[in-house]
């Protein structure tokens, strides 16, 4: 308990000013935990401030369209997340009669929402006695107690999981869990940690060893693949040419241009002598290059994207049953991933 009532000393003294720790609403506590999934708080912030002004309850969140979700949602990246939470709102619509649940077990059964997070809703709105466990609680429990088992390994969840269990204050869950979260994120850090100014200095296992920089200890995950996307810009007088993205691959539903995927970096040459360029938009189309090729990482891919201005010497010889054109005003309706959002945010159309 000495670990915990240090940790909450310091947390009294420089825990950080955020909107959805003035709360015990469920709702919007779900909200902030799910959007800082994979998100800094400085980024994550103006986007909950967004979605609640938008949607103050969770009834208002699941009557809207997906289309909206996702709008609000762009550039946030991992846009499951945002479609999960559609999905969660709808359930607490109907199968909770709009009332967001406050425990643990009925939690899990939400999409979207994990034993992290379905600890942290329960304890911050409910005081529930469930230990949180993210990144930065990893990384501070690793380094105290000097454990070396793998953080994303089966036995080492097992072993966080115990230990974060018995530290936790039964009494004040809340306080403990806010407590060491944000010991992790601005005192504990991954890089550049402070140590010297740290409350643990003499008792932590990693500093007083040595080995501050070799916890925690994760295993290497799956390499990436490299995927080759070719769009292409097709402006007609005030509208321009976009493509829906289906179902079973990455940014569902999302808009973005017409594409062609290759296995390797295509040129302009290459591109108007294929046979898929030239059934949509013809063997006498016109190609020049709008932007060189970007690479954006995705979890276990890798895109390189070049985009290519398409003009054409009549009409388009077909068009696909997902692409339309879109006049230019309408553009910032329409709910569309990072790498087509930051095109169009650079480019003067």
């Amino acid at each position: 308990m000495i670990f915990g009532e240090e940790l909450q000393a310091w947390y009294q003294e420089h825990k950080r000013d955020l909107p959805w720790r003035e709360t015990h609403d469920a709702y919007k506590i779900w909200l902030s935990e799910i959007i800082l999934q994979q998100t800094r708080v400085e980024q994550g912030m103006p986007y909950y401030y967004r979605f609640v002004e938008r949607f103050n309850t969770v009834v208002d969140f699941a009557n809207a369209d997906e289309d909206d979700i996702l709008h609000l949602w762009q550039g946030l990246g991992y846009y499951s997340r945002g479609r999960n939470m559609h999905k969660a709102a709808r359930i607490v619509r109907d199968q909770f009669n709009g009332i967001f649940p406050v425990d643990y077990k009925t939690l899990l059964s939400l999409p979207g929402v994990g034993e992290y997070t379905a600890a942290a809703i329960s304890s911050f709105a409910n005081n529930e006695a469930q230990a949180v466990l993210d990144g930065n609680v990893f990384r501070v429990l690793a380094r105290y107690y000097g454990i070396e088992t793998p953080i994303n390994s089966t036995e080492g969840k097992k072993v966080f999981a115990a230990i974060a269990k018995e530290n936790l204050d039964q009494n004040h869950p809340a306080q403990y869990n806010q407590a060491i979260m944000d010991f992790g994120a601005i005192h504990c850090k991954p890089k550049q940690p402070l140590c010297e100014q740290c409350i643990f200095r003499l008792s932590c296992y990693a500093f007083t060893r040595g080995e501050v920089n070799q916890l925690p200890v994760k295993l290497k995950g799956k390499g990436s693949r490299d995927r080759y996307f070719n769009y292409f810009i097709l402006k007609d007088s005030n509208r321009l040419l976009m493509s829906k993205r289906g179902e079973g691959d990455v940014w569902q539903n999302l808009y973005e241009f017409p594409l062609l995927e290759s296995d390797h970096t295509m040129d302009i040459v290459d591109i108007l002598n294929d046979e898929w360029f030239v059934s949509y938009f013809g063997k006498d189309a016109d190609l020049s290059i709008l932007q060189q090729q970007t690479k954006h990482i995705l979890s276990h891919q890798n895109i390189y994207a070049t985009f290519f201005e398409v003009r054409l010497k009549g009409d388009l010889i077909q068009k696909k049953s997902n692409w339309d054109y879109v006049i230019l005003k309408d553009l910032d309706k329409l709910a569309k991933h990072k790498l087509i959002f930051t095109f169009l945010e650079r480019s003067n159309f």
